[in-house]
């Protein structure tokens, strides 16, 4: 779900996701908007008045998309809109379970190294033309096509020949992704049946060969106009699950500096995120606490370092970072009450995480020897250190700490753009949140962590852990899986690439008649399943 998606571990709530990937997704700017949207089967909110406007629209709050190219889109903001748009070949319910979609069916074999989709019959983008096997693969393909990838592309690496494509030095055609009549083929390295979820994200979802973006749509909804306030969308007459109950969805990209509980509160908005300090005054309010409502995200906000350039490719001096932070009592404090302490990269809720603490605790003594040991005693000599933030809540507190426990000023930035400067000139040190793309504990490791993959914005690479990373990977029982990625964890709370600091769930007000405006277990809200109650 960072970047690509924003999280409820951030100030603001989730919107329409859209809190992250992100289901992968994806990492997320704190202090943006969030959006909460995907594929989900929703519940029905408490019974209540019915709504006076029109039965068939709905007015939610969002962010205006970088992108509709769901292969393009690492932020929630995208995200949240192109999983409207564009669907996969699976989907996951509340329970994280996953479901078919564009896909009937599917089948396993080879110990896991063989997948085998079975599309429905019959299925057409909103256009009317067919959809098929072969849109599948070049959809997928475009995630790993050699020059253009992915921000998601690592979410392909246990795909035979993925990796090869993606360095330019094989054809498309050695790619395990294959076309069969109304079948797609997956051939995977290591065993992965959790590929069935990963391709359940936003990245995955089919594309038309031709058109722009939005305009023909293979999802519930496609784009009927756009403005620089609001993005307006129109159900799909030939969606697979049948023609949405909600006609129209206008997605509000500005309020006209209103903040979204008065513009809940004076009707213009039906559903919308809001900030965790908010949803503490709204619980003990007699109107509005009546629709408010917790928006479950496995996320994570986590700080992170450059390990390349100097002073932290010295893990003394990383080491000396995380032990002088009283991290557990700066999230406490943050006026995020629902925000929990991080004890490690993988969030709650995510299956088969460890309930070991991997998390760093305040060491003052510790964390000056480490940094004096390193050449910089009392922060003598340290190169200047610049931190760029999305608007971490515990921010002001760990500035002071640094300073006061090592003598360290670092020159604090926020910025906008900050997945464009992790990925051209990544600073020293920045924070960020990360949405699960898919329930695994990989999407929080080797997804963020591995050598090489996109997302590793502060360029760590450490055999060890690439190599527990794969062993979970290959790994045939549960007992296997949970101890590579043990090893794989411990080895990231001693080498500190990054440090893991909160989760929480995202808050939204929606509408007592809204029906369906629960999430699935990532946090997204699916429009396509939202109804007024009659």
């Amino acid at each position: 779900m960072a970047a690509h998606r924003p999280s409820p571990a951030s100030r603001a709530a989730a919107t329409l996701r859209l809190p992250a990937r992100r289901l992968a997704r994806r990492p997320i700017i704190f202090g943006a908007i969030l959006v909460v949207v995907g594929l989900g089967w929703g519940t029905a909110a408490p019974p209540a008045t019915i709504r006076a406007a029109p039965p068939d629209d709905v007015s939610i709050f969002g962010a205006t998309p970088a992108t509709l190219d769901p292969a393009a889109q690492g932020d929630v903001d995208s995200a949240a809109v192109t999983a409207q748009l564009y669907e996969s070949l699976t989907a996951l319910d509340p329970t994280l379970t996953v479901r078919p979609a564009l896909a009937a069916s599917w089948d396993i074999a080879d110990a896991g190294r063989q997948i085998s989709f079975h599309l429905r019959p019959g299925l057409t983008f909103s256009d009317g033309s067919s959809l098929t096997a072969a849109d599948v693969v070049r959809s997928w393909l475009r995630l790993i096509e050699p020059g253009a990838s992915s921000p998601l592309a690592s979410l392909l690496g246990d795909v035979v020949g993925a990796t090869a494509y993606l360095r330019g030095t094989t054809a498309a055609a050695s790619v395990g992704l294959k076309a069969s009549g109304n079948d797609v083929e997956v051939s995977l390295t290591n065993p992965a049946s959790d590929f069935v979820s990963v391709v359940a994200g936003p990245s995955f979802g089919i594309v038309p060969a031709t058109g722009s973006f939005g305009t023909v749509v293979s999802g519930a909804y496609r784009i009927q106009a756009q403005t620089s306030d609001e993005i307006t969308l129109a159900a799909n007459d030939r969606y697979w699950a049948g023609t949405p109950a909600i006609r129209t969805v206008h997605l509000k990209t500005s309020i006209g500096g209103r903040s979204p509980v008065d513009a809940f509160q004076s009707g213009d908005l039906d559903y919308t995120p809001i900030s965790g300090f908010d949803a503490s005054w709204i619980a003990y309010d007699a109107e509005l606490g009546r629709q408010l409502r917790s928006v479950p995200s496995l996320s994570v906000a986590y700080l992170g370092f450059d390990t390349v350039h100097a002073p932290f490719d010295d893990v003394r001096v990383r080491q000396a970072f995380a032990l002088a932070v009283d991290w557990q009592r700066l999230v406490a404090l943050g006026g995020e009450d629902t925000s929990i302490p991080g004890t490690g990269m993988v969030p709650p809720g995510i299956p088969g995480r460890s309930a070991h603490d991997y998390a760093p605790h305040q060491d003052v003594a510790a964390a000056r020897g480490l940094l004096a040991a390193a050449g910089y005693p009392g922060g003598a000599g340290l190169p200047a250190i610049t931190y760029v933030s999305g608007g971490l809540v515990t921010d002001p507190g760990m500035l002071r700490q640094l300073h006061d426990v090592l003598g360290v000023t670092v020159t604090y930035e926020t910025l906008d753009t900050l997945f464009t400067r992790l990925a051209d000139d990544p600073p020293a040190m920045w924070s960020l949140g990360w949405v699960a793309d898919y329930p695994s504990p990989n999407d929080f490791l080797g997804i963020l962590l591995g050598t090489g993959v996109t997302n590793n914005y502060g360029r760590w690479s450490s055999d060890p852990f690439d190599a527990a990373v794969n062993e979970a990977g290959a790994a045939t029982t549960p007992s296997e899986v949970a101890a590579a990625y043990e090893r794989a964890q411990a080895i990231v709370q001693r080498d500190v690439p990054v440090i893991p600091v909160s989760y929480g769930p995202g808050w939204a007000l929606s509408r007592t008649s809204l029906l369906g405006a629960g999430q699935n277990g990532l946090g997204f809200l699916r429009l396509a399943g939202l109804a007024w109650q009659q």
